[in-house]
C-alpha cells in the first residue's frame, strides 16, 4: 500500500470518531455553567485551521506540503496505527464521561466528577487521545503541515484544558484539587 493510502486510512477513523461523537451527543445533563461564545473561539477556530491543515489536499502544493518523513508504508502504517490507539481512547474517555460530557467548557446540572477509567491516570484523556490520533495521523500524512496542526492543538487544547480546571475547581473545590494533585493533565504522573 502506498504512504498516501495509509493516510486515507487514518482519516477513516476520524470519521468514525466524529460518529461516535454525534451519536452519542443526544443524551446529556442540562449545562448549569457555559462558557461565553467568544471565549469558546479563542480555541475553536485554532482547532479548525489544524484540521484544514491536516485534511486539506490542497495544502501538498504548497511549503507546507514539505516531508518530514520519507515516503514509506511502513511508517504510514505505524501512523494509522497509533491514529486508531487515539481515536479509541478518545472514544473510551467520551465514553467514561457519559452525559457529564460537553463540547464546550460546562458544568452541568447535577455533574459529577469522574475518576476512574482513563481519568483515573489523567484528567483530559479525551484531548490525550486527540492528541495521539493527531500524531498518528501527521506521521501517515509525513508532511509539515502535520506538525504545525499538532502544534497548534496542542496548544489550543492545554488552554481550553486550563479552563475546564478552572470551572471543574470552582464546582468541586478542594475535592477536584486532590484529584489535580495525583493525576497528570495530559499524560499520566509517573512520580
Amino acid at each position: 500500500m502506498r504512504p498516501m493510502d495509509w493516510f486515507h486510512i487514518a482519516g477513516w477513523f476520524w470519521l468514525a470518531f466524529l460518529a461516535y461523537w454525534v451519536i452519542s451527543a443526544r443524551k446529556l445533563k442540562s449545562v448549569k455553567k457555559r462558557e461565553p461564545t467568544g471565549e469558546r473561539l479563542m480555541y475553536m477556530i485554532p482547532m479548525i485551521v489544524a484540521y484544514v491543515l491536516l485534511f486539506s489536499d490542497w495544502m501538498t502544493f504548497t511549503e507546507l506540503g514539505r516531508r518530514f518523513v520519507k515516503p514509506d508504508a511502513q511508517i504510514s502504517a505505524i501512523g494509522v496505527a497509533i491514529t486508531a490507539l487515539g481515536v479509541g481512547l478518545a472514544i473510551w474517555a467520551r465514553w467514561h464521561l457519559g452525559e457529564n460530557w460537553s463540547a464546550t467548557v460546562t458544568v452541568k446540572a447535577g455533574h459529577e466528577l469522574i475518576v476512574s477509567g482513563p481519568y483515573r491516570a489523567v484528567r483530559h484523556p479525551i484531548y490525550t487521545g486527540m492528541l495521539t490520533a493527531m500524531a498518528g495521523t501527521a506521521l501517515a500524512l509525513g508532511e509539515i503541515r502535520g506538525l504545525i496542526a499538532l502544534g497548534i492543538t496542542i496548544v489550543a487544547f492545554y488552554f481550553k484544558a486550563r479552563k475546564e480546571e478552572r470551572y471543574m475547581t470552582s464546582e468541586f473545590g478542594e475535592t477536584y484539587r486532590a484529584y489535580a494533585q495525583r493525576t497528570g493533565m495530559l499524560v499520566p504522573k509517573f512520580l
